[in-house]
């Protein structure tokens, strides 16, 4: 089992879960408070601002009835202008006529009393409180006497209550909108960077295990090998130990830099039409006396049409099928069958071309196929020193090379690995090149 299928992988993802939507809502309520602010600023502007223009129209209509009155207009019910504003609503227009010792000589029906100090003698509107209400008051001197106009601004603070109590419903449930918005899309945007950071703490994790195991053994045999004096063969046995650790280390190394080098630069080394029956037989005749000395038989062969073309990597090819005919054999030799055997065969019919090697070993079961190109994940009970690298590289080049897995079981008893592509268009016979490609490896 590796490190990332540890019991405990589960709470830490559960933790990183809690936390990567603890830190979008943390986002989402910073930006909901920034918008709220910038709300609250701008209503309050937009209420001063329409404000000013209500109070504005009632001063329109009370020079304009001034004006009106002024010319001899009568004054008993007052009523607004025809070419006044209609937006503020209808309130009437109220008129005093005023000696210059500010005492009333006539005023509209229904006016109140209007206090000698209350308007103002410079001809600029005021508000004043008549009566127990608010009025907006003008007056226009007209020869020893004057003309006073007020109207009423309850229509105005209606209208501004109106407003006021809309922004207090409408404000909550937009904020409340943005924060779940800002939340969701924080949640989506933060998603491939959480799924990336927590794919890196697993994978230093999984590294720093494999990379510890033979280190160990490494510092165990050298340390016990200085610890008392012996004999020519322990030391031989030793080193030879230590060479197999170096050797595992170098493996998984290297895997761990081409993966780290995929990861950091997921971009192809450059498509070309690629013959994978001549990557096939390369890599049997590679590990041609890796099988022979596990008495293996290890085939090649091509079913379908002669050529089987695809447009990808070659050295990209070369490495699936190794790692494919590397994982059979090792496993071949621990199944029932009495003649151990891998075979790779290569499928060319119509728009597809597929790569398939089966072993006679145990097989894989079927519970653990979902695993089984995890990073670092290794069969249950498998013991062959491999890192777990293996399959998870194969499986980067199949996903980049526009390939599908199958995973099933083979006829010869053991497992039934196999990858399909959409064939390439390009018919020429590029076996020289595909074998020098995979040949650079």
């Amino acid at each position: 089992m590796s490190p990332a299928d540890h019991p405990d992988g589960g709470k830490r993802a559960a933790l990183a879960g809690r936390g990567q939507r603890a830190h979008a809502a943390r986002v989402a309520g910073v930006a909901t408070l920034i918008i709220a602010v910038v709300y609250l600023g701008a209503m309050t502007i937009f209420n001063l601002v329409a404000g000013d223009r209500l109070v504005a129209q009632v001063d329109y209509q009370l020079g304009s009835t001034l004006h009106e009155a002024g010319r001899g207009a009568g004054f008993t019910v007052a009523v607004l202008p025809d070419d006044a504003d209609k937006d503020v609503g209808s309130p009437p227009i109220l008129l005093w006529r005023v000696n210059a010792g500010g005492h009333t000589l006539q005023s509209s029906r229904g006016a109140p009393r209007l206090p000698a100090t209350a308007w103002p003698r410079s001809g600029q509107p005021v508000t004043v409180r008549l009566g127990g209400s608010n009025f907006r008051i003008a007056a226009l001197r007209t020869g020893n006497l004057w003309l006073v106009a007020a109207q009423s601004l309850e229509d105005v603070a209606h209208i501004q209550r109106q407003v006021l109590t809309t922004e207090a419903v409408a404000g909550p449930v937009l904020l409340v909108a943005i924060f779940l918005g800002t939340l969701m899309i924080g949640l989506k945007a933060s998603g491939p960077v959480e799924q990336a950071r927590r794919r890196q703490l697993e994978f230093t994790a999984d590294a720093s295990h494999e990379l510890r195991t033979p280190l160990s053994v490494i510092e165990a045999e050298t340390g016990l090998a200085l610890s008392t004096p012996r004999d020519a063969g322990q030391y031989r046995t030793t080193l030879q130990r230590v060479n197999g650790e170096s050797k595992r280390l170098r493996r998984i190394v290297d895997d761990l830099l081409w993966l780290a080098r995929f990861d950091s630069e997921p971009a192809n080394p450059g498509h070309e039409p690629v013959d994978v029956f001549t990557i096939a037989e390369i890599c049997a005749d590679r590990f041609s006396v890796v099988a022979s000395s596990r008495g293996i038989a290890l085939t090649a062969c091509s079913d379908g049409e002669p050529q089987a073309l695809i447009t990808a990597p070659p050295e990209w090819i070369d490495r699936l099928t190794g790692v494919l005919v590397d994982n059979a054999c090792r496993y071949a030799a621990t199944g029932d069958a009495r003649s151990p055997t891998v075979r790779i065969v290569v499928g060319s019919q119509g728009s597809k071309v597929s790569l398939t090697v089966e072993d006679s070993g145990p097989g894989i079961p079927e519970e653990e196929r979902d695993r089984l190109f995890h990073r670092f994940y290794r069969a249950t009970g498998e013991d062959s020193g491999g890192s777990g690298l293996g399959l998870a590289i194969a499986d980067v080049v199949v996903r980049s090379t526009g390939g599908k897995w199958r995973v099933d079981d083979s006829p010869l008893g053991g497992a039934r690995m196999q990858v399909t592509w959409h064939r390439s268009g390009d018919r020429r016979n590029l076996r020289a090149l595909a074998r020098g490609g995979a040949s650079e490896r």
